[in-house]
């Protein structure tokens, strides 16, 4: 699955969060909606995704729903973008168990309010070639503190998460490539947490997940101070805007 055809992997963007560290300085406005360099965060999300091939995105929704919506319907030509709503708070992991009927046969989670460089197609081939399960993206980091951290074993396949803790870690940047019968396990209608339901489950079962580590930046726009730095991140991330 690498190159061209990772025009074959759906996308769940998760977008449904309420973002409560920040909502102050955006009073009704969903976080993934915040302006950045002229434009909502989450255009840069689904830009990101396109530039490597990916054109079929769902946009798991909840808090304040209708602003991304409405954005959303005026979606770039050539991509088929769509938002799923939640009826209830699901957590990361149940939004994305309730998009799997309309998803392909590999599904790529990431989030609506981060955006990282990683080689998507180096990442899709490593799982491809060796008959894995997936995969997922960590970012090595000088201070861990806001992130849970990636226990990684030989092979660099994922052994396990680790908490939140001070220090130089390899991080979870919040992007998942999974076989999409993986999740088909778990009940749509649940409310799930990736990171503390779906991936111990699956490393239970004896799920095979490659670790593929960027070195390239990373953003969370969770915080006062990342969101100030978002902007010179967007630039230099995509060039000259």
């Amino acid at each position: 699955m690498a190159g061209a055809d990772l025009l074959g992997v759906t996308a769940v963007i998760l977008a449904g969060g309420k973002g409560t560290r920040i909502a102050g300085l955006f009073p009704g406005i969903p976080k993934p909606m915040i302006p950045v360099a002229g434009q909502p965060f989450l255009h840069w999300v689904v830009r990101w995704l396109d530039q490597r091939g990916i054109g079929d995105i769902m946009v798991s929704i909840g808090h304040l729903a209708g602003a991304i919506e409405q954005w959303a319907a005026g979606k770039p030509h050539g991509i088929n973008l769509r938002t799923v709503a939640e009826t209830q708070p699901l957590g990361t992991g149940g939004a994305v168990v309730s998009c799997l009927d309309a998803c392909r046969d590999w599904v790529l989670v990431l989030n609506g309010d981060s955006l990282v460089e990683v080689d998507l197609a180096a990442m899709a081939g490593r799982v491809m070639r060796d008959g894995l399960d997936g995969g997922v993206v960590g970012v090595r980091v000088d201070d861990s503190s806001r992130y849970g951290s990636l226990a990684v074993g030989p092979n660099s396949l994922l052994t396990g998460f680790a908490e939140k803790r001070a220090g130089a870690g390899l991080i979870n940047a919040g992007v998942y490539l999974f076989r999409a019968d993986l999740l088909r396990r778990f009940t749509p209608g649940q409310s799930l947490s990736m990171e503390t339901d779906i991936m111990p489950a699956l490393l239970a079962g004896g799920a095979r997940l490659a670790v593929a580590e960027s070195h390239g930046p990373f953003l969370d726009i969770g915080t006062p101070e990342s969101v100030v730095l978002a902007e010179d991140f967007v630039t230099r991330l995509f060039g000259q805007i």
